[in-house]
């Protein structure tokens, strides 16, 4: 039988939000092993002088207890 645990992180990117995505769960795999799946959770985009200069990304990363 496996366990499996959530873990919320907040990462961010000038770039896009895949960016985003990718950094955070690049992140977190540092610590984390056995990452299965990550949800967005929630998308935001930081604005200044009316242009976004960076995507901000809630994700839930699940991962198996060893």
């Amino acid at each position: 039988m496996a366990v499996a645990k959530t873990l919320e992180i907040i990462s961010s990117s000038s770039e896009s939000i895949e960016a985003a995505v990718r950094d955070g769960i690049a992140k977190a795999a540092q610590t984390v092993q056995g990452i299965e799946e990550a949800w967005v959770k929630g998308t935001k985009a930081i604005v200044r002088d009316n242009k976004v200069v960076e995507w901000r990304v809630t994700l839930k990363i699940t991962f198996i207890v060893s």
